[in-house]
Protein backbone atom coordinates (compact mmCIF):
# COMPACT_ATOMS: atom_id res chain seq x y z
CA UNK A 1 0.00 0.00 0.00
CA UNK A 2 2.91 2.79 1.03
CA UNK A 3 6.49 2.73 0.95
CA UNK A 4 9.56 4.70 2.05
CA UNK A 5 12.35 5.55 0.09
CA UNK A 6 15.06 6.60 2.31
CA UNK A 7 17.18 7.98 0.04
CA UNK A 8 14.75 10.62 -1.16
CA UNK A 9 15.43 14.05 0.07
CA UNK A 10 11.69 14.32 0.89
CA UNK A 11 10.97 13.47 4.69
CA UNK A 12 9.66 9.61 5.25
CA UNK A 13 6.37 11.74 6.87
CA UNK A 14 5.81 13.64 3.98
CA UNK A 15 5.97 10.63 1.72
CA UNK A 16 3.27 9.03 3.82
CA UNK A 17 1.34 11.67 3.55
CA UNK A 18 1.52 12.18 -0.54
CA UNK A 19 0.79 8.34 -1.08
CA UNK A 20 -2.70 8.62 1.37
CA UNK A 21 -3.37 11.87 -0.18
CA UNK A 22 -2.89 10.59 -3.80
CA UNK A 23 -4.69 7.37 -3.25
CA UNK A 24 -7.46 9.06 -1.98
CA UNK A 25 -7.68 10.99 -5.00
CA UNK A 26 -7.54 8.42 -7.29
CA UNK A 27 -9.54 6.21 -5.56
CA UNK A 28 -7.62 3.55 -4.35
CA UNK A 29 -8.29 4.19 -0.47
CA UNK A 30 -12.04 5.17 -0.94
CA UNK A 31 -14.09 6.79 1.84
CA UNK A 32 -14.36 5.48 5.21
CA UNK A 33 -11.02 2.88 4.40
CA UNK A 34 -9.77 1.90 7.54
CA UNK A 35 -5.30 2.89 8.03
CA UNK A 36 -3.63 0.32 9.53
CA UNK A 37 -2.74 1.22 12.96
CA UNK A 38 0.23 3.24 13.13
CA UNK A 39 2.82 1.33 15.30
CA UNK A 40 1.76 -1.53 13.04
CA UNK A 41 2.21 0.88 9.74
CA UNK A 42 5.72 2.05 11.23
CA UNK A 43 6.83 -1.12 11.70
CA UNK A 44 5.97 -2.26 7.99
CA UNK A 45 7.63 1.36 6.46
CA UNK A 46 10.64 0.59 8.45
CA UNK A 47 10.26 4.14 10.46
CA UNK A 48 9.54 5.07 13.51
CA UNK A 49 6.32 5.37 15.29
CA UNK A 50 6.57 8.69 15.72
CA UNK A 51 6.62 9.55 11.81
CA UNK A 52 3.62 7.67 10.79
CA UNK A 53 1.69 9.90 13.87
CA UNK A 54 3.33 12.67 12.35
CA UNK A 55 1.64 11.70 9.19
CA UNK A 56 -1.61 11.25 10.26
CA UNK A 57 -1.59 14.19 12.63
CA UNK A 58 -1.32 16.59 9.29
CA UNK A 59 -3.67 14.35 6.82
CA UNK A 60 -6.22 14.80 9.78
CA UNK A 61 -5.47 18.88 10.03
CA UNK A 62 -5.75 18.23 6.17
CA UNK A 63 -9.18 17.33 6.31
CA UNK A 64 -7.84 14.25 4.18
CA UNK A 65 -8.61 11.39 7.54
CA UNK A 66 -10.26 11.39 10.32
CA UNK A 67 -9.63 9.10 13.68
CA UNK A 68 -12.15 7.80 15.62
CA UNK A 69 -11.29 7.17 18.85
CA UNK A 70 -10.16 3.77 19.59
CA UNK A 71 -11.64 2.23 16.64
CA UNK A 72 -8.71 3.72 14.35
CA UNK A 73 -8.05 6.76 11.61
CA UNK A 74 -10.53 6.57 8.31
CA UNK A 75 -10.02 8.21 4.75
CA UNK A 76 -12.40 11.04 4.39
CA UNK A 77 -14.42 10.94 1.07
CA UNK A 78 -14.09 13.25 -1.32
CA UNK A 79 -16.72 14.84 -3.51
CA UNK A 80 -15.78 12.63 -6.81
CA UNK A 81 -15.80 9.69 -4.40
CA UNK A 82 -19.40 10.70 -2.89
CA UNK A 83 -20.37 11.40 -6.57
CA UNK A 84 -18.84 7.44 -7.88
CA UNK A 85 -20.24 5.45 -4.92
CA UNK A 86 -23.69 7.04 -5.34
CA UNK A 87 -23.79 6.86 -9.35
CA UNK A 88 -23.02 2.92 -8.58
CA UNK A 89 -25.90 2.83 -5.82
CA UNK A 90 -28.22 4.03 -8.28
CA UNK A 91 -27.18 1.61 -10.63
CA UNK A 92 -27.56 -0.97 -8.74
CA UNK A 93 -31.35 -0.14 -7.57
CA UNK A 94 -32.09 0.56 -11.16
CA UNK A 95 -31.19 -3.01 -11.98
CA UNK A 96 -32.89 -4.48 -9.40
CA UNK A 97 -35.91 -2.02 -9.78
CA UNK A 98 -36.15 -3.47 -13.42
CA UNK A 99 -35.53 -7.17 -12.18
CA UNK A 100 -38.78 -6.55 -10.04
CA UNK A 101 -40.87 -5.35 -13.21
CA UNK A 102 -40.61 -1.96 -12.47
CA UNK A 103 -40.66 0.83 -15.11
CA UNK A 104 -37.97 3.65 -14.98
CA UNK A 105 -40.51 6.04 -13.92
CA UNK A 106 -41.77 4.16 -11.27
CA UNK A 107 -38.59 3.97 -9.72
CA UNK A 108 -37.77 7.11 -10.33
CA UNK A 109 -41.10 7.94 -8.75
CA UNK A 110 -39.94 5.68 -5.72
CA UNK A 111 -37.19 7.73 -4.82
CA UNK A 112 -39.08 10.88 -5.03
CA UNK A 113 -41.58 9.51 -2.61
CA UNK A 114 -38.80 9.01 -0.28
CA UNK A 115 -37.29 12.37 -0.94
CA UNK A 116 -40.30 14.28 -0.58
CA UNK A 117 -41.16 12.29 2.97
Amino acid sequence: MLRVDPTLPTPPFEQIKAQITAQRASGELPADQRLPPVRRLATELGVAANTVARAYRELEAAGIIETRGRHGSFVVGTEASARSEATAAAREYLERARRLGLGDADAVGLLQEIIDS
